[in-house]
């Protein structure tokens, strides 16, 4: 299972590898380091919320399946939306925290526009 999960991961274009594991999931891990500040429970549990599925479907599908667009488009919408809110008038956060939450709305956002994508061709191929 773990050889033909590397291989599929492996098969994904070198910039996907870069995206997923390089950007994509550290930025939307690290909000469990803000888990105290002002709704930082909610972001934490929205952005890992996202991703936690996906190890199910890795796992079952043993790779990469379109599908694990799903979880990103369930969840990370209403993160992106609570992000559109926080930052239009979050006061006493501090500095830090806002510029996280500024590149976390970034990264999330770019993944959106693909697992929108990814989730409609996944649909109509089912």
């Amino acid at each position: 299972m773990i050889a033909d999960i590397w291989h599929s991961f492996r098969s994904l274009p070198l910039w996907v590898q870069i995206w997923v594991f390089g950007i994509l999931v550290p930025v939307n891990a690290a909000a469990i380091l803000w888990v105290d500040a002002p709704y930082g429970g909610w972001v934490a549990a929205l952005a890992i919320g996202g991703m936690l599925p996906n190890v199910w479907i890795m796992l079952r599908m043993r790779g990469f399946p379109r599908s694990m667009a799903v979880p990103h488009v369930l969840v990370w919408t209403p993160l992106v939306a609570l992000l559109v809110w926080l930052l239009s008038g979050l006061g006493g956060a501090s500095d830090g925290y806002i510029r996280y939450l500024w590149l976390l709305r970034a990264v999330d956002l770019i993944s959106l526009g693909f697992d929108y994508v990814d989730t409609y061709r996944w649909l109509r191929d089912r």
